[in-house]
């Protein structure tokens, strides 16, 4: 599904098996504002944005699931680009990056996370999450359990002065960040 400067409302809906040559193999958003509820994404890939692909955009997400995403590039699950996505009680599990954000990757992007599951995802860097170029996540209540990165940040990466926010963050590093790299969270030029 392809929207410009549109505002789509979509519910139960799924979209598996889909492939795009650049990016978002399920959906791709520019300069758009989707609202989804109860949706999946499954088996999709494409270049960047196996699932879901962002730029300039702000699409609202409720209770969707991203899994077995897969990117060549960047971002298994969803790639966002200049964009403000919110996401509340989602699931991003084992979805894979070629490069970065096996689950999600974000550039110059402010997501906000609410009760959102990071699981079984991997990527080169940053297994669960991708942040570059000043990046503001915000997460709160989220779980990091499983991912892996090949060289660093299993649970999430932070390139570039990205500078994530973390609500309830003892129980976010000390316990949630469960995963097989090593290092389980990889800060290069960021502040976290």
């Amino acid at each position: 599904m392809y929207n410009d400067a549109s505002s789509p409302t979509l519910t139960n809906c799924t979209f598996a098996d889909n492939s795009a040559d650049i990016g978002g193999g399920g959906m791709s958003n520019s300069s758009s504002s989707p609202t989804l509820t109860d949706c999946t994404f499954t088996s999709n890939s494409a270049y960047d944005g196996g699932g879901m692909y962002n730029i300039v955009a702000i699409p609202s997400l409720t209770s969707c699931t991203f899994e077995n995403n897969s990117s060549s590039q960047d971002g298994g699950g969803m790639y966002n680009a200049s964009s403000t996505t919110t996401l509340t009680s989602c699931t991003f599990v084992d979805n894979a990056a070629d490069a970065d954000g096996g689950g999600m990757y974000s550039e110059s992007s402010s997501p906000a996370l609410n009760g959102c599951t990071f699981t079984n995802n991997s990527a080169d860097t940053g297994g669960g999450m991708h942040d570059l170029n000043f990046s503001t996540p915000f997460l709160a209540d989220c779980t990091f359990a499983g991912n892996l990165a090949r060289s660093g940040g299993g649970g999430m990466s932070n390139d570039e002065s990205s500078s994530p926010t973390r609500h309830n963050s003892q129980k976010l590093y000390e316990q949630q960040f469960q995963n097989y790299q090593i290092k389980k969270m990889y800060n290069n030029e960021a502040v976290a």
